[in-house]
């Protein structure tokens, strides 16, 4: 494809406003897209794009020196070469990138799944749905690589590359960040998931009503063509009165007969028994929500059913490790204090309803200081004895993180600190041992994650692994 024929596709979309012009020759072929210089190879455009911490038209004779066959700036440079001039460049980047590749989001049928919690479960879920009704499908998430939602030229590579190896749909997480910062324009979504919102990510958005905001935005026709939201979540219920798309909804009372244990959760649903095996009652949600949207997208009850209860367990999902002496961890991504709170609860209900619920978590360092009291608050409150320790606290002083999450405890729960111990390894050691049988001890916050970043470094671990590998020594 040349570049004449890339501006002519970009504007016949609509999708970029604004300017657009060129500047130079457009009748060289390009072969890819990217906003990283890094990334560039002979006949690539590459993109300038104005960042927070970095300006890309600073990197743009980098890019040349590597064969860049075009650049997308926002102002002209003084380089002999094909530049395609924008209003905004982050915006445009998605929108050229889908050109290049053909519009991948046209041959996949995409699915899009947002809220603060829930993502990874309710899109494990449906994909699980889709290859039972024989769609071979893709997913892309917390669990594929550093960001949930890629940046924009990543993402049209990759459902091109989808494409090539015989997929036939995507089921993708999509943050609040993806949609502030244009990753997924360019991309048409068959349908999008409401899972819940909670307060997160407010260093980024700065307050809750923009960060919903934020969220809300998928549910318009720029980018979804329809809508699946839960109705029994407050901003789910705003969602559902705004929405300028269709939209259905899904709750509780579609179910009847809920039973939830430790291990899978169990309902009657459109007459159909169904059995998931996750635990949690918060999971009955996710699933439901799954099942919603696959009904939307029109799937029979039949392989709706049959998807949900082969859906393989999610790593790091109410995860459950038996450790002996009747104790049992339970490995959980929750890392806010309203997920946090659902798997406290979730645990004394199914698994300890007599006996303690431990908690082990941290926080991360560099992201939402304001959820370090909150959820120090929560895990006193409801579990009964708490080790705090490290989480990922990659450039900020351990210390003071866990000074900062022990300022939200109240006087009368701080006799449930057990002890602040910032190596992650013996701190859930400490809570494994203090367990007396039928005891619940919770690792929370980093989930499958396999590596923790303290300072610079990045190091393996993996909670469940170092769980296995903690009652293995004691063996």
């Amino acid at each position: 494809m040349t570049i004449n024929e890339i501006i002519s596709s970009v504007v016949q979309s609509g999708l970029i406003g604004g300017e657009i012009r060129l500047v130079g020759d457009g009748t060289r072929q390009v072969s890819d897209v990217t906003h990283d210089s890094g990334r560039v190879v002979a006949g690539s455009i590459f993109c300038c794009v104005v960042g927070e911490r970095q300006d890309g038209h600073r990197f743009a004779e980098e890019a040349i020196a590597k064969g860049a066959a075009c650049l997308v700036v926002e102002h002209e440079l003084a380089f002999d070469i094909a530049q395609i001039v924008v209003t905004d460049s982050r915006r445009a980047a998605g929108v050229i990138a889908a050109a290049v590749h053909g519009w991948p989001s046209d041959h996949l049928r995409v699915v899009g799944v947002t809220g603060t919690n829930g993502k990874t479960t309710t899109s494990h879920l449906l994909a699980a749905i889709l290859n039972q009704g024989g769609t071979d499908t893709a997913l892309l998430g917390t669990m594929s690589g550093s960001r949930t939602t890629p940046e924009s030229t990543d993402l049209q590579r990759m459902m091109a590359g989808y494409i090539r190896e015989g997929k036939r749909a995507l089921v993708m997480e999509v943050t609040s960040h993806a949609m502030a910062l244009d990753r997924v324009l360019g991309t048409r979504f068959d349908a999008s998931v409401f899972t819940n919102l909670s307060k997160d990510h407010l260093d980024f958005h700065g307050t809750e009503e923009r960060y919903f905001a934020a969220k809300a935005r998928l549910f318009s026709p720029e980018f979804s063509a329809r809508g699946t939201i839960n109705r029994d979540d407050v901003h789910g219920r705003l969602l559902l009165d705004s929405a300028a798309i269709p939209c259905t909804s899904f709750g509780i009372d579609d179910v009847q007969d809920v039973v939830v244990t430790a291990r899978h959760h169990a309902y009657n649903w459109r007459g159909h028994n169904v059995r998931v095996g996750l635990g949690g009652r918060f999971n009955v949600w996710n699933s439901l929500g799954a099942a919603a949207v696959a009904s939307d997208l029109g799937l029979a009850d039949a392989t709706i059913v049959e998807g949900l209860n082969n859906a393989p367990a999610v790593p790091g999902r109410f995860e459950l490790i038996e450790v002996g002496h009747d104790v049992v961890v339970i490995v959980d991504y929750a890392h806010d204090a309203s997920s946090l709170s659902r798997v406290i609860e979730s645990a004394r209900e199914t698994i300890a309803p007599q006996a303690r619920v431990g908690v082990v978590f941290g926080c991360g360092g560099e992201r939402d200081a304001f959820k370090r009291p909150e959820m120090g608050a929560a895990a006193t409150l409801l579990a009964d004895f708490v080790v705090i320790t490290n989480d990922n606290p990659r450039g900020e002083d351990p210390a003071s993180i866990a000074d900062e999450i022990i300022a939200g405890v109240e006087e009368a729960n701080r006799r449930k600190l057990l002890v602040t111990e910032l190596d992650r390894r013996r701190a859930i050691a400490m809570a494994i041992e203090h367990a007396r049988p039928g005891d619940v001890v919770i690792v929370a916050g980093k989930g499958h994650e396999s590596t923790q970043t303290v300072g610079g470094e990045i190091t393996p671990f993996n909670d469940a692994r170092v769980v296995r590998e903690i009652v293995e020594s004691r063996s």
